[in-house]
């Protein structure tokens, strides 16, 4: 258990596994006369234990302009013979040695055509309605750039362990620390186009961060949606826990140099972000009470 007064978000197991509910209303999916095409990409590796339930927390958004690529680095535990039993849930899937995700996710979104684009790793769900929510999230507003949500922790059996309500976006917390849910996680394409259209491929565990402070340098307009919109596993096998404290921590400190023309301790990152967990402690505060509702 966490302490009151601990910040939830940057920890992964905040309570005992119980069912993970979610709001009905949830399941209301608000369209639009037009929708925009929105391209998800799901890079995998010798996924199959979890790409099932990823795959159909695809399928239940039921978005009428989806375009989903699973792009799969050679894999040999019957991660294609999934991607072969889903032909109605995937536009298009490869299965080729890469490089790595960044390397993967580069080759998969230069075949894809959406004006929204996100990924969603082989392990990670998103909740019902979140491409129709995020859809109308940017066609309300023409003006932002980037978007994403709460995040929910849920364990191997698909239990919640947690949950990440988060302040608004702040631009000078995201310069010092990455608490932004990639799971939950959209822009859009003139944006990615902005800023060299790919991931860093230098980066292995820090490469959605590197490509959000470039869309923070040309002053991208980012917004957290007040909505639960992904959920993002914690398992023995995953590769951010398996590499964070080695290959993790280097490519945070070498980020954090580049943004603030400097090294910088990991006391001052934390020292920077303090404001930003304190909001957060009452966002959170006012959601277990009940004050507030996503």
């Amino acid at each position: 258990m966490i302490g009151v007064l601990a910040p939830r978000i940057g920890r992964v197991r905040h309570h005992a596994p119980r069912r993970l509910r979610i709001p009905e209303h949830y399941q209301t999916l608000a369209g639009l006369p037009a929708p925009p095409v929105v391209s998800l990409v799901t890079p995998a590796r010798n996924a199959a234990s979890f790409l099932e339930r990823t795959l159909l927390s695809v399928a239940v958004q039921a978005y009428p302009a989806l375009e989903y690529i699973v792009q799969d680095g050679g894999s040999t535990d019957g991660t294609r013979e999934i991607l072969r039993r889903h032909p109605d849930i995937v536009t298009r899937w490869e299965s080729t040695p890469d490089a790595g995700q960044a390397a993967a996710l580069n080759r998969a979104f230069a075949r894809t055509t959406g004006e929204i684009m996100g990924y969603l790793n082989a392990d990670d769900i998103l909740l019902p309605g979140s491409l129709h929510y995020v859809a109308r999230a940017f066609a309300e507003r023409p003006d932002v750039d980037v978007v994403y949500g709460h995040r929910i922790l849920i364990d191997e059996n698909d239990r919640e362990i947690g949950r990440w309500v988060l302040p608004p976006h702040d631009d000078t917390a995201l310069a010092w620390s990455d608490y932004i849910p990639q799971e939950t996680l959209f822009w859009r394409r003139r944006l990615w186009e902005c800023v060299g259209g790919n991931f860093d491929e230098r980066y292995d565990i820090a490469l959605d961060w590197e490509l959000l402070l470039r869309f923070r340098s040309v002053r991208a307009q980012f917004v957290r949606l007040p909505r639960f919109l992904g959920a993002f596993r914690i398992h023995g096998a995953q590769k951010t826990a398996l590499r964070f404290n080695s290959t993790g921590r280097q490519e945070m400190a070498r980020l954090r140099a580049r943004v603030a023309g400097r090294a910088v301790s990991r006391f001052e990152a934390a020292l920077r972000t303090t404001p930003y967990l304190a909001r957060h402690l009452v966002h959170h505060g006012l959601y277990r009470l009940g004050l507030v509702r996503y």
